[in-house]
């Protein structure tokens, strides 16, 4: 574990609070017009899933957690836990749905994925920027329905809902941004 000052805590990193690694999801600088600056942040318990707010002096010290990535291939959803397996060894390891929270629904057939381990222990998935999924379901535009335009709702193959310009429609290859789950763009 090393060290690291916590005006330089960001969005991603594990650190460690109270002994356990939390996952940041969201860091705020603050230079009040008295006083030292602060670093507002909301961190997510690796083990739990609870999700914790903390204000640290920019002078602070925090510890961060050691992580070790390894890209491992989605197999299958099994309940509540996402099957993966290292495509070099065909170990297999099955995490949390908890991990995934509302990207669920991005796991693509036998997509590579970046697993982050501590310690032997799996605490967290990256995800591609952007992947690229096919429509099953779509409603079809009405015709004169353009105002600031509209989207509309789809669903893409693996069972995802995603709003889409009214142009799209079944059969359709779509790129959409994993972080934000919003439409990017048709695949070419």
């Amino acid at each position: 574990m090393s060290s690291l000052s916590a005006g330089n805590i960001a969005k991603g990193m594990y650190i460690l609070f109270k002994g356990q690694p939390f996952l940041v999801t969201r860091a705020d600088f603050m230079a009040p017009g008295k006083g030292s600056a602060i670093m507002r942040v909301r961190f997510k318990n690796v083990d739990t899933g609870a999700v914790q707010d903390f204000t640290y002096k920019t002078s602070e010290t925090v510890e961060t957690v050691d992580v070790d990535k390894k890209e491992m291939q989605f197999l299958y959803l099994d309940g509540e836990e996402v099957v993966f397996m290292d495509p070099r060894s065909f170990e297999q390891v099955s995490l949390p749905k908890a991990f995934f929270e509302d990207k669920i629904g991005f796991l693509t057939a036998e997509g590579k994925y970046i697993v982050l381990w501590n310690d032997d222990k799996p605490i967290g998935v990256i995800f591609p920027k952007n992947v690229t999924l096919t429509v099953t379901e779509a409603q079809d535009a009405v015709a004169g329905n353009r105002v600031n335009a509209p989207k509309k709702q789809v669903v893409v193959e693996t069972g995802a809902t995603v709003f889409a310009p009214l142009f799209v429609k079944t059969g359709d290859r779509i790129v959409i941004d994993v972080e934000t789950g919003e439409y990017l763009s048709r695949a070419n």
